[in-house]
């Protein structure tokens, strides 16, 4: 029962991902934090996402917004340490809660339509709030979701940004999780036995995005 949930979480997180460039983290983890240890669920996710980060990446170069990137990237490296120091003092209980919060407000905000004006010190907000929630959670989209959706980017450059930069973050935060928090076999064995319905959702997603609007983009973020 267990591996049939988690088989389908990753099935569905990974189109979402590869549709939208956004979603696997936020999909999985609260799912994932059902069956397994915070460590695990974290790191599982942090490993999945950045195969699909890789596995994209070519695909979505042309749409990269690189001065943005830039940015984002720097913000980051101020944001990773905070977020693994969070990791490491908060007890279980906490962080799910905390999950739960981050996930319920970025709805919200959402849903209340929040407009933010594209600039540098943005960017480099959304970068730190992202590089935080990554190490501490392995949730590193709603910031840039919240940021992206509110300068109304385009879906080609939000996706094509936003997966760059996953595949810094991600590469990162995995070597720091392995550093300070830890690993086990768990981790990786589960990710291997998952590789196969990524490659599905990856193949379903990318004819998704092509069959899907801007317009109904907005509406399904």
């Amino acid at each position: 029962m267990e591996f049939s949930l988690y088989f389908l979480i990753i099935l569905t997180a990974s189109i979402l991902q590869t549709s939208t460039g956004f979603g696997f983290s936020i999909l999985a983890t609260p799912f994932l934090l059902l069956i397994f240890e915070p460590m695990e669920a974290v790191q599982i996710n942090l490993i999945l996402s950045l195969f699909i980060s890789l596995a994209l990446i070519t695909k979505i170069k042309k749409d990269i917004d690189f001065a943005i990137l830039k940015r984002l990237i720097a913000g980051s490296l101020f944001g990773l340490p905070i977020g693994i120091y969070i990791f490491l003092l908060a007890d279980i209980t906490r962080l799910k809660i905390g999950i739960s919060m981050i996930i319920l407000a970025l709805t919200l905000l959402l849903m209340l339509n929040l407009r933010v004006k594209q600039n540098n010190k943005n960017d480099l907000a959304a970068g730190v709030f992202s590089g935080s929630l990554t190490t501490s959670i392995g949730i590193p989209g709603p910031p840039l979701l919240l940021y992206f959706s509110g300068t109304d980017t385009q879906k080609e450059k939000l996706r094509g940004t936003t997966l760059a930069f996953y595949l810094f973050i991600y590469s990162i935060s995995i070597v720091t999780q392995a550093i300070f928090a830890g690993t086990n076999r768990t981790v990786w064995i589960s990710s291997l036995y998952a590789l196969p319905l990524v490659l599905i959702g990856l193949y379903v997603g990318q004819r998704l995005f092509k069959r899907v609007s801007q317009r109904i983009f907005r509406i399904f973020t």
